[in-house]
């Protein structure tokens, strides 16, 4: 079963491994092999969860606006974390900093959600929906597992959240049965 849930679970303790395997690894070719596929993998993650699962939970969580814009802002602070890794040779004391910068980020933004907005969804949204967007998920982690074509650039939180509130007033407006309208008729 593909609950965006679990499959979000699932990336995150990707993440847990590969950043322990960075600490066993000495040599810059087991470095890079390890840092490559595992930098990739937070750009995809993130924005498959800020096309897929934050506009959900802004429609179905509690307290979805705050759990968004919170993640929004842990979101940027691992891009910049891999971008800054990215600027220096691998295994540099630059680059190790830059590492480090992801996975703080990333360790703390993994517990928020998992504290927060995962059970925040779960709790308000059905099974079915889940593995739904489950499929979603997948298939566009998929459609970008080289991250090509994907913006990695860091988002306004608050203008992010508002952006998808628009579309959601913006639809209830288009699925409104008119019955206004008939007034006067």
């Amino acid at each position: 079963m593909s609950d965006i849930t679990q499959l979000i679970l699932d990336d995150h303790e990707t993440f847990r491994r590969e950043f322990a395997a960075l600490d066993d690894a000495d040599a810059p070719e087991q470095l890079r092999e390890i840092w490559g596929p595992l930098a990739n993998l937070l750009e995809v993650h993130a924005a498959a969860e800020e096309a897929i699962f934050y506009p959900k939970l802004l429609r179905r969580g509690d307290d979805a606006e705050d759990e968004t814009v919170d993640a929004i802002g842990d979101h940027n602070d691992i891009r910049d974390g891999v971008r800054e890794a990215a600027r220096h040779p691998i295994g540099s004391a630059q680059w190790w900093d830059g590492v480090r910068s992801a996975r703080v980020a990333n360790s703390s933004h993994m517990a928020e959600e998992e504290d927060d907005a995962l059970p925040d969804f779960r709790r308000n949204t059905p099974l079915s929906v889940r593995v739904n967007l489950g499929h979603e998920f997948l298939k566009f982690k998929t459609d970008h597992s080289d991250a090509q074509g994907l913006d990695t650039s860091d988002k306004d939180p608050q203008a992010y959240v508002s952006a998808i509130e628009a579309e959601i007033s913006a639809g209830d407006a288009n699925n409104s049965l008119g019955i206004g309208s008939l007034k006067g008729r």
